[in-house]
């Protein structure tokens, strides 16, 4: 397996790339959220459409915007699509993130019409990076890349005999994927509150965490969406972590707390 492990050597969780592939639809929610909560207080003023059109254009500060996405009314946070890609994730991401379905859309990259022979490569989980910065000797990453190329090397064989769909069974967990997730600001909110949270890989609270910076800069519907333990109190109830997060802390601030390894 030393060829295979040497070409899938280095692929950490720094790999992980996300974008936001249509960053005005984040203003465009922003404007729309505001537009539609005034449209329900001043609906006996609104005689037609260029009364619309002044409600739409209507100027709002982003005060305005933090106290409207704090409501207990998520219909008017539901007003647009913000499309995300994920660039290198692994599957147990795609199998964890995947669990929303209310509102949310995913595509990702299929075992059955893909083919990773000579392509595959896999996220080192950050437990295993930072264990072997603080031990050098342990090497834990080549092992664990041995396992990996193991798996590899039974697909590659599979795929050569059968169809690649059942060779995808052969696949680890750990294998990097492509994931493109489509939901409403309101959606991406309880994603990130439940995804952020201690609970969840490393990985997940790694990828969620730098969606959140992104959308964090683009609008302030999305300032008070960290973990519960950040709102108010943790809602795992015994299977709390035990470890809050500072409620005054910053997407970034956690990002370069918790993955020194990645982010320095």
């Amino acid at each position: 397996f030393t060829i295979l492990i040497k070409r899938l050597g280095g692929f950490t969780m720094n790999n992980i790339k996300v974008k936001l592939l249509n960053p005005s639809a984040a203003k465009e929610a922003e404007k729309m959220m505001v537009a539609m909560a005034r449209l329900t207080q001043r609906g006996h003023l609104i005689q037609d459409l260029s009364d619309v059109e002044a409600l739409l254009q209507k100027d709002y500060t982003t005060e305005l915007v933090e106290a409207m996405s704090s409501l207990p009314h998520p219909t008017i946070q539901k007003f647009g699509l913000l499309n995300v890609i994920v660039v290198g994730a692994s599957r147990r991401f795609l199998a964890q993130i995947t669990r929303h379905q209310n509102e949310v859309k995913f595509m990702s990259g299929s075992l059955q019409y893909s083919d990773y022979s000579n392509t595959a490569q896999f996220v080192v989980p950050y437990e295993i990076i930072s264990y072997d910065k603080e031990n050098p000797n342990a090497n834990l990453t080549s092992k664990y890349l041995e396992s990996c190329a193991a798996s590899l090397a039974t697909y590659e064989k599979l795929a050569k005999e059968v169809v690649r769909d059942a060779a995808g069974y052969a696949m680890p967990q750990g294998l990097r994927n492509v994931l493109l997730i489509s939901a409403t600001p309101f959606q991406w909110k309880h994603m990130i509150h439940q995804r952020v949270c201690n609970r969840n890989t490393l990985e997940t609270q790694y990828i969620m965490l730098t969606i959140w910076e992104i959308l964090w800069d683009l609008s302030a519907m999305f300032r008070n969406c960290g973990p519960f333990c950040m709102q108010g109190s943790c809602t795992e109830g015994k299977m709390s972590c035990k470890r809050p997060f500072s409620k005054d802390l910053t997407p970034t601030e956690i990002l370069n707390s918790r993955f020194k390894y990645l982010r320095g």
